[in-house]
């Protein structure tokens, strides 16, 4: 008996499409309007019909964002032509420091044409991050100028049709990652 509940519960995770947490049904649409890396507002509708994975980080994070874009952009290269229909979207939680013009220079050291930087001000950035309970703070004890910011590492997948569906933990790889987009692309309903 216990075999058979094994085997049946052993099946039903085979059956499960996902390596990254499926959130769908539970956190909101993509919904925002900000300002791109290029100077020009930006809202949801220029990322109709991609998948798009959203990144809550800075420019003067000193590990965690670059490893984490390195990572998406690794998961990408999985991708192959399929990287066609997937945009990065990295939103600041330092708009005080990330113009569009510092964004623009961070995105490029990664990639010039699936990378997207955005800013706004702090109450888009503030409100934005509730919308999808991203937590970040500035850390205490450092000048106005040379500071961190504390934030979430989570990085939130968006169906064509920009309804999340999956989040991406810091221990999910690049294979799982390229994988669960894949099957987005091709599996969207």
């Amino acid at each position: 008996m216990a075999a058979a509940l094994l085997a049946l519960f052993l099946g039903c995770q085979r059956n499960e499409p996902w390596q990254l947490t499926n959130v769908r049904g539970h956190l909101p649409d993509l919904k925002f309007s900000l300002t791109s890396d290029q100077g020009h507002p930006v809202t949801e509708q220029a990322f109709q019909h991609k998948v798009a994975l959203v990144y809550f980080g800075y420019t003067h994070c000193p590990d965690v964002c670059p490893g984490t874009l390195a990572r998406l952009m690794s998961a990408l290269q999985k991708l192959g032509n399929d990287a066609r229909d997937v945009r990065i979207l990295f939103i600041s939680v330092d708009p005080a420091r990330d113009t569009p013009k510092a964004m623009r220079a961070y995105v490029q050291a990664f990639d010039v044409r699936h990378i997207i930087g955005l800013t706004g001000s702090p109450r888009q950035i503030e409100a934005l991050a509730r919308r999808y309970r991203v937590s970040y703070q500035r850390a205490p004890g450092y000048s106005d100028q040379s500071y961190e910011v504390m934030h979430s590492p989570t990085v939130y997948i968006f169906d064509q049709n920009q309804r999340a569906r999956l989040i991406a933990k810091p221990a999910d790889s690049a294979g799982q990652i390229a994988h669960d987009i894949r099957a987005l692309i091709h599996n969207s309903d």
